[in-house]
C-alpha cells in the first residue's frame, strides 16, 4: 500500500465523521440550514485565509490551472449545498451512499478527459453500483409497500456528478498549484456562495435564540477543523495518486456512515434526525452499501 493511499483512507473516515456531525447539526440544533451553513461560512473562511497567507499561490501559474481550481470549488459547492438540504428531511446512512456513486462519474469522465479506458470488469462495476442505488433508494412505504425517493434521488445524483466534476477539474489544477492552494480556493468559492445564500437578518436572529450558543459553537469550529483535516488529506492523495483511484476510496465512505450513525443512534438516542434500525432495514442498507463499495472497488481492479 503506498502512502497516498493510507492517506486517502484516513481523509475518508475524516470527512466520515464530519458528515455524521453535518446532519445532527442540522436536524437537531440548527433552526435552519441557513442557520447552520452561515457560521460554518465564517469558521471555513478564517481556517482559508489562513491557510492562503501560509502557502500562496505559486508564481507564474496558468490562467487555465487558476479556473480549473475556482471551478471545482464552485462546482464541489454546489454539490455539498445539494447534499447538506437533503440531510434535513433524508436519513444520512441513506443519502450519503448514494450521493457516494460518484466515482463512477469520474471514472466515466476520465475516459474522454484524462485518456482513460474501462475494462469490462469496470463497465460491469458500474452496472453494480447502479443496481446498489435503486436498492439502497427504496424504503416501505406505510402500507408495507415499496416507496421511491424520486426527487431526493435524482437531487443526489446531481450533486455526485457536480463531485465527480469537481474532483477531475481539482486532479488537473492539481498538476501547477498545491494541495494547500486547492484546500483555501475551493473554501472561499465555498463561503462566497453560502454568504450569499444565508447571510440574512433572520438567519442572525435565529442564531441569537439557539439555546446553549457556546457549546454549539465550539462544536462546529471542532466539526469544521476537522472538515479542513480531511479535505486537505484527499487533495494530498490526489495530488500524488489517480483521480480516479482516490475517488473510488472516498467513495468508500459510506461504510464508515452507515456504522457511525447506527452506533451513535445506539449510544446516544436522538442524536440524527432518523435512522430506521429495524433487522430487515439494517440488512438491507448494508447490502446495498457493500454493493456500492464493492462496484467502486471492481472499477480499479481489471
Amino acid at each position: 500500500m503506498t502512502d497516498w493511499v493510507m492517506v486517502a483512507v484516513l481523509g475518508t473516515v475524516a470527512v466520515a465523521g464530519v458528515n455524521i456531525m453535518d446532519s445532527h447539526f442540522i436536524g437537531k440544533r440548527m433552526p435552519s440550514l441557513r442557520a447552520f451553513l452561515l457560521p460554518v461560512s465564517v469558521i471555513v473562511t478564517f481556517f482559508a485565509l489562513i491557510i492562503m497567507v501560509m502557502h500562496p499561490l505559486p508564481e507564474n501559474v496558468g490562467v487555465g490551472m487558476l479556473a480549473a481550481a475556482v471551478g471545482a470549488g464552485v462546482l464541489r459547492a454546489v454539490g455539498v449545498g445539494l447534499l447538506l438540504n437533503i440531510f434535513r428531511t433524508e436519513d444520512v446512512s441513506w443519502a450519503i451512499p448514494v450521493y457516494h456513486t460518484y466515482p463512477v462519474f469520474v471514472a466515466l469522465m476520465a475516459v474522454p478527459f484524462l485518456g482513460e479506458t474501462l475494462a469490462w470488469l469496470q463497465w460491469l462495476a458500474i452496472a453494480v453500483i447502479v443496481g446498489g442505488t435503486i436498492l439502497l433508494s427504496a424504503q416501505r412505504g406505510n402500507g408495507g409497500g415499496i416507496k421511491w425517493r424520486g426527487r431526493p434521488l435524482l437531487l443526489l445524483i446531481l450533486a455526485a456528478v457536480l463531485s465527480a466534476s469537481a474532483d477531475v477539474m481539482s486532479k488537473y489544477a492539481l498538476s501547477e498549484i498545491s494541495f494547500w492552494n486547492m484546500y483555501w480556493i475551493g473554501s472561499l468559492c465555498l463561503v462566497t456562495m453560502y454568504f450569499a445564500f444565508s447571510l440574512r437578518i433572520p438567519v442572525i436572529r435565529q442564531l441569537k435564540e439557539i439555546p446553549d450558543r457556546g457549546r454549539t459553537a465550539l462544536l462546529l469550529i471542532a466539526n469544521e477543523a476537522l472538515a479542513m483535516i480531511g479535505i486537505l488529506l484527499v487533495f494530498n492523495a490526489m495530488a500524488s495518486g489517480k483521480v480516479s483511484l482516490v475517488s473510488a476510496i472516498t467513495g468508500s465512505r459510506p461504510i464508515f456512515v452507515f456504522f457511525l450513525a447506527l452506533a451513535l443512534n445506539k449510544l446516544l438516542p436522538g442524536f440524527l434526525l432518523r435512522v430506521d434500525a429495524s433487522r430487515l432495514t439494517i440488512l438491507v442498507r448494508l447490502g446495498a452499501t457493500v454493493l456500492i463499495a464493492a462496484g467502486i472497488a471492481m472499477i480499479y481492479v481489471a
